[in-house]
């Protein structure tokens, strides 16, 4: 593949400080603008599931369903932007996405247990969703740093 319009990769060690800072910024901003997707999908949902599947047997929790595909579209956003603005990557956009993906195969399900769980001791379904979303942006950012992007950064054309 032609490299002439790509800069020199560079690794996650080779960043000052001012510029993970700067990173990290971007990452919160791009991640508040996924957050606000996925507290109205999710508001949007858990409204549409309580009205039609309502008693259904087979929906174990309103909460678990409205979240997962909340998550599901703020993932997407939150990936596709902070790929291109955050992390400059140029990286493969498969791999890159399956890593991310592998990532959620352990956050989604557990998120979705404690969230299922404390939704059944009487908790507010935001008292859950607010906490759990600051929790997988900083997870997030560092997985995406330290394992993603790691040796991609700053790679894509100007």
């Amino acid at each position: 593949m032609d490299q002439s319009n790509h800069q020199k990769p560079q690794d996650v060690t080779d960043l000052t400080p001012k510029q993970t800072f700067a990173q990290f910024l971007k990452f919160t901003l791009f991640s508040i603008s996924a957050g606000i997707i996925q507290i109205l999908s999710f508001t949007l949902f858990s409204w549409v599931l309580d009205r039609w599947f309502a008693g259904a047997p087979w929906l174990t929790s309103e909460y678990g369903l409205a979240y997962f595909l909340a998550l599901v579209l703020s993932v997407l956003w939150n990936f596709t932007i902070n790929r291109k603005f955050t992390f400059k990557s140029a990286a493969n956009v498969p791999k890159a996405m399956f890593k991310v993906f592998l990532f959620y195969c352990i956050f989604t399900p557990l998120s979705i247990w404690w969230g299922v769980a404390l939704e059944r001791i009487g908790w507010n379904d935001f008292a859950i969703l607010l906490p759990t979303m600051v929790l997988n942006m900083i997870t997030e950012y560092l997985f995406c740093l330290f394992f993603v992007y790691r040796h991609n950064l700053n790679t894509a054309a100007k």
